[in-house]
């Protein structure tokens, strides 16, 4: 199923903020602030930061109530520093492997003075074995991480059963190969959302529920899910 939300990342926040103009300040100067970080780290991302804030903002309609949120594959902070900012109320999990990237996210946080976010500068599949974090988080989130069956492996095992996972993707990427390991790890497919934004005119939100648990040998080793998809 596909629907269609072309509201913009600036009426989003309007939205969430419309009973506070101080809030709703506070907000657009910390994005501005955050694509200033981004865009000053070298080599962090190859767009305009601004640009890839906003794409990472279309997914604030499909946090529901969620208050923790974990981003797999966090790279320069997108989508979940955006989100943090956003909804300042989220207890926010940052996984990013790559030491340099991860350096950055810290940095960015004390930046901004974000309460509430947490780096782990480990490999996901470490991560969603690991008790203290394995299905504990409402929402995960990714942008641009792997294809989708390896994005389910690293991501549905830390969702816990009634929570979600958001993926942005394009229009053009099959889907229906990836149907097999999101149920294998506990998922159902709910429904692909379609989410432009200035960077990405053929954007989309895939949205998976966590059904069931995931069984215990998921996700595998570190490197197992992508050298060898579901």
């Amino acid at each position: 199923m596909r629907e269609d939300r072309s509201a913009s990342a600036n009426a989003r926040i309007g939205r969430i903020q419309a009973a506070d103009a101080r809030s709703d300040q506070w907000i657009r100067a910390q994005l501005v602030e955050l694509a200033r970080l981004i865009s000053e780290w070298p080599g962090l991302v190859s767009r305009p930061a601004a640009e890839l804030i906003e794409d990472s903002l279309v997914l604030l309609d499909h946090l529901g109530e969620a208050t923790r949120l974990v981003d797999v594959g966090a790279g320069g902070g997108l989508p979940g520093l955006p989100l943090k900012i956003a909804r300042p109320g989220l207890s926010v999990t940052l996984v990013e492997a790559d030491q340099a990237k991860a350096a950055f996210l810290v940095r960015a946080c004390a930046a901004l003075g974000l309460r509430d976010v947490a780096v782990l500068a480990r490999r996901a599949e470490e991560v969603g074995q690991d008790p203290v974090y394995r299905e504990s988080f409402d929402v995960a989130v990714a942008r641009a991480l792997a294809p989708m069956p390896v994005l389910a492996e690293l991501c549905l095992p830390l969702v816990r059963v009634g929570g979600r996972l958001l993926a942005q993707k394009t229009d053009r990427e099959d889907l229906d190969a990836a149907r097999r390991a999101i149920d294998t790890l506990g998922g159902a497919m709910n429904s692909v959302v379609a989410a432009p934004s200035s960077i990405r005119g053929a954007g989309t939100v895939v949205v998976v529920d966590k059904v069931r648990p995931t069984p215990a040998a998921y996700p595998r080793r570190p490197g197992i899910p992508s050298r060898r998809p579901l």
